[in-house]
């Protein structure tokens, strides 16, 4: 059976971050979601997603295809019932269909002709951005549990301080010293080749993925992901990276989300909680305005390629797009649209030329290839983006 993964009704919801990825390939947990479903089902998934984007995340089509809905997260049940079944079969849970069975080149528009299955029991669903680190504790532990499953942690450090020491695994290449971990509020996850500098304190639900690290001293309050090749340092709250960003200095980051290559100026601060203990509103792609999260506490959610300079101050629910540059005193505005230049005096655009320049040095640092497919991509978020900024 060839299974794949579909972007789904929430894509528009899920952005800045769905900008320059599948919805699929969104972490939260330990793992993308892609990673997580391929995982349990034990093959190699692809992708239907936006034109733009289908050059880099192409999908493969076989004779008979499962295509699954990527913002649901997989568990052992729904995997079951999704392996069982059958053409033109749909599994739902309430409105929304999880997955559906379906042969090579058929179109489908609805649902109306195929029998429909719901699913019973409890699942994960990440259909917001505040979904990402608000769902990110469930995430960890579900996949802390597939991860170390009939598998042996590398030994503790006698010079670690350890609280429920049987929810701590550690990775081959893992390096950390005097330092102390406290799984009683949920697992703790260090990856491959990661490291915790000394001073460090760590409370789960955390990960921390292959080749991340924590700077000296580095306080995380749980439930807490630092993405691959990422570096923080400071206070650290209830927030997602996922990967190649760095948070890398003193300054609080709170209930918020990183997109890949991000970078944070020190003794930078973000607001997680209004003065007047209100619900947070967040920007809205999709209204084009501030929309209600239901949430006292939201803080900032920074798309890809995104940076800003030292002693920024972000207010409570912030949304920062692509490719934007942040600098300067005062609180630049609750929605920085993508490709732009500036802060609280107002922004420029920052043109896709001098963008590109910096993605392919930093990048390179990384050993990562700043690509024809990623230049085609931001030039397509440029575009679609004009709308929002003053030219």
């Amino acid at each position: 059976m060839n299974y794949i993964l579909f972007d789904g009704p929430y894509r528009n919801n899920l952005l800045p971050f769905t900008f320059t990825r599948p919805v699929a390939d969104i972490r939260v947990g330990i793992l993308t979601i892609r990673r997580k479903w391929e995982s349990y089902l034990e093959y190699t998934t692809t992708t239907v997603t936006e034109d733009y984007l289908a050059d880099k995340f192409p999908m493969v089509e076989m004779e008979e295809n499962i295509m699954i809905n990527a913002s649901f997260l997989p568990n052992i049940k729904v995997i079951k019932q999704i392996k069982n079944l059958k053409y033109h079969q749909a599994l739902f849970k309430d409105e929304d269909v999880i997955a559906f069975f379906v042969k090579e080149g058929e179109e489908f528009n609805d649902f109306s002709s195929f029998e429909a299955i719901e699913f019973e029991d409890d699942i994960l669903k990440i259909e917001h951005t505040w979904d990402i680190f608000s769902k990110n504790g469930a995430a960890i532990i579900e996949d802390f549990h597939l991860i170390t499953k009939d598998r042996e942690s590398q030994p503790i450090p006698n010079t670690v301080n350890t609280i429920n020491p049987e929810l701590i695994f550690i990775e081959k290449g893992a390096e950390l010293n005097y330092v102390t971990l406290n799984a009683s509020s949920g697992p703790i996850y260090i990856g491959r080749n990661a490291e915790v500098m000394e001073g460090s304190v760590v409370r789960g639900p955390f990960a921390l993925c292959n080749n991340a690290a924590l700077k000296l001293g580095t306080k995380i309050y749980g439930p807490t992901t630092v993405g691959p090749y990422s570096k923080v340092g400071g206070e650290v709250n209830n927030s997602v990276l996922f990967g190649y960003s760095n948070k890398g200095h003193d300054g609080f980051l709170g209930n918020s989300v990183l997109g890949e290559w991000c970078n944070i100026g020190a003794d930078s601060n973000n607001s997680n909680l209004k003065n007047n203990y209100a619900e947070v509103r967040l920007w809205d792609y999709k209204t084009e305005g501030f929309a209600k999260t239901g949430l006292q506490f939201c803080g900032l959610m920074m798309g890809d390629h995104s940076k800003c300079g030292i002693n920024t101050m972000f207010n409570t629910g912030t949304v920062v797009g692509v490719s934007a540059n942040i600098f300067g005193s005062g609180f630049p505005r609750n929605f920085v649209p993508s490709f732009s230049w500036g802060g609280s005096k107002g922004f420029v655009t920052y043109k896709t030329n001098k963008a590109f320049e910096v993605a392919e040095v930093v990048m390179a640092r990384r050993n990562e290839e700043f690509t024809d497919k990623d230049k085609a991509i931001l030039e397509y978020v440029f575009e679609e983006t004009k709308q929002y900024r003053r030219e």
